[in-house]
């Protein structure tokens, strides 16, 4: 969340955000992969603009780690990037 955005502007693109994830199943009733790549969207200006859309993202992800994983990948998300790369030095260290 940038700090610098005006309040009413990040209100704005969380509600554009809310909608944007709304409308994907529609979308996603086209032929193609069209509604992953809304939903996406969407979600991404949900947690760029709300503090609380990231602490229930991270609590999704704790319960559902699966899911966070997908779903770090299709935001690349600079902390899976960092988890991912700790996680491969621990696995070298071992062997």
């Amino acid at each position: 969340m940038r700090p610098s955005r005006h309040p009413a502007l990040r209100l704005t693109l969380f509600a554009l955000g809310v909608i944007v994830v709304i409308v994907s199943p529609i979308i996603g009733a086209i032929p193609g992969p069209g509604g992953i790549f809304v939903f996406a969207a969407g979600l991404a200006l949900m947690l760029q603009n709300s503090l609380w859309a990231r602490k229930r993202f991270a609590q999704a992800k704790r319960r559902w780690p699966r899911f966070g994983h997908y779903a770090d990948m299709g935001l690349r998300r600079r902390s899976a990037a960092r988890r991912r790369a700790r996680a491969r030095a621990i696995d070298e260290a071992r062997n």
